[in-house]
């Protein structure tokens, strides 16, 4: 497929996936990590890899770029975690090298159907639905992305008769060129990332670029509640369907008398009543509603979506509950990263909560979070690089119950000693993980091994 080497810059997991798709495929790999700490070696690498001993096919470059290097490169592949603007980066775009994410070096390899969801919040709930249902209707069903899998790890495994369902970032999304779906999703577009993106247009453009390569042979599935989808669907050349839980619409899927229904050509196709639905706040009737929308697309039948949908149960670190004591209920809500999908665990609760936010720092602003506390928050305990930042806002909108805390275990060890019966813990930062833990998950996961050691 390349006349020279491929450069695969990052020897993450996305990274060493990536490598590993190309050399599968006859490729000559140049694998690249400027290793800022100094702690990758070549043996690391190759262990990663599953090597012995290096293969011809591959070089490891730890350290600078340098022009020698690049001039046998054909194209580079960027892992997600690595900005487009980094100086090695624009070095490899100046030398009029290519540019592509591990998104678009896997759709290289595809030979079956794509179905793929972004937006700011909700893509690895609506994703995990869609493959759960895919995989119920076809069992050659291969879910991808940023829900933890690299599409480069599967897309060899494709055939003319499976189907792939992939969550996307903005990250990955910013160097695609001929990623075309079947079946893509905006599930909502709200400020995010803006360290890396710099301007919320630019965000939401790289949300909008999921569409760019369809034609309206393929369908766009957005979301009609949601005011910035809403504004750009004139932008997208795909045939677009609409979901809304608050408005019947003429056409698309919408939930009526309690249901959820389709609307296509003047007729209604009956789904299933929300009753059936399992989680919990209005943002998983978004999810469920475009779940429904992506699969009916995609060629499943309705028995199968309502089964499967019936049965649902989410997905962990959100809104996840961890277990009752002292009639106290505690929620893992870790993959709240940014403010609206914090908002969205607050809306959840029922009952007066103890909330703990703050972690790293991606220049969002919290106002609207704070607000969103109407009287159910009893208590804000935060940690991390943003704390002070949120203090300060949540005083500026009058709220002055605020604990500034160490680290996650002392949080979780004030919940229980201070929570009264009736009372619930939500664990929905509002910010990223880095700094304190390595992700999300990892943040999550502590949080349930403290509350689970609490007697």
């Amino acid at each position: 497929m390349f006349d020279k080497k491929v450069l695969v810059a990052g020897a993450g997991k996305s990274g060493i996936c990536a490598s590993e798709q190309l050399l599968r495929n006859g490729e000559q790999v140049v694998l690249f990590d400027e290793n800022p700490k100094g702690t990758l070696t070549e043996a690391v690498i190759l262990e990663k890899l599953g090597f012995d001993k290096k293969p011809e096919a591959l070089t490891i470059w730890l350290g600078a770029l340098t022009d020698e290097l690049l001039a046998d490169i054909s194209c580079m592949v960027i892992s997600p975690g690595i900005p487009v603007d980094a100086p090695f980066a624009l070095k490899v775009k100046e030398a009029g090298i290519p540019v592509w994410s591990e998104i678009e070096l896997a759709y290289t390899y595809e030979k079956g159907t794509v179905a793929a969801i972004t937006g700011t919040n909700g893509k690895t709930t609506t994703t995990t639905l869609v493959g759960e249902i895919m995989k119920a209707y076809n069992d050659k069903t291969f879910v991808v992305g940023n829900i933890g899998i690299p599409y480069t790890s599967l897309s060899d495994q494709s055939s003319a008769d499976s189907v792939t369902v992939a969550e996307i970032s903005s990250f990955q999304l910013e160097t695609i060129h001929t990623f075309r779906p079947h079946v893509s999703a905006i599930l909502n577009i709200t400020p995010d990332h803006l360290n890396r993106h710099y301007t919320f247009e630019n965000y939401a453009n790289c949300k909008l670029d999921i569409t760019k390569n369809q034609t309206k042979e393929d369908y766009a599935v957005m979301n009609y509640d949601d005011p910035e989808t809403v504004k750009r669907i004139d932008k997208v050349p795909a045939t677009v369907i609409l979901f809304s839980h608050k408005k019947e619409l003429e056409s698309g899927v919408i939930v009526k008398d309690g249901a959820v229904v389709i609307r296509e050509n003047g007729k209604e196709t009956y789904v299933m009543p929300l009753s059936e639905f399992q989680l919990l706040g209005d943002h998983n009737i978004e999810n469920l509603l475009a779940a429904v929308a992506i699969s009916y697309y995609m060629g499943a039948d309705i028995a199968t979506i309502r089964k499967v949908c019936g049965a649902f149960k989410g997905v962990a670190h959100r809104i996840e509950y961890v277990r009752t004591l002292n009639d106290v209920n505690y929620y893992n809500d870790s993959k709240g990263t940014n403010p609206d999908a914090a908002i969205k665990a607050i809306q959840s609760m029922v009952r007066p909560t103890y909330l703990i936010g703050g972690g790293y720092d991606k220049k969002s602003t919290y106002d609207e979070w704070i607000e969103s506390f109407d009287g159910k928050v009893k208590c804000l305990l935060l940690i991390g690089q943003t704390a002070q930042d949120i203090a300060d806002c949540a005083r500026k909108h009058g709220f002055e119950n605020i604990e500034m805390m160490d680290d996650l275990k002392q949080v979780v060890e004030y919940c229980h000693t201070h929570a009264q019966p009736g009372d619930a813990v939500l664990l929905s930062p509002a910010c990223a993980s880095w700094g304190m833990f390595d992700n999300y998950e990892q943040r999550g996961d502590m949080f349930k091994e403290y509350v689970n050691a609490l007697s």
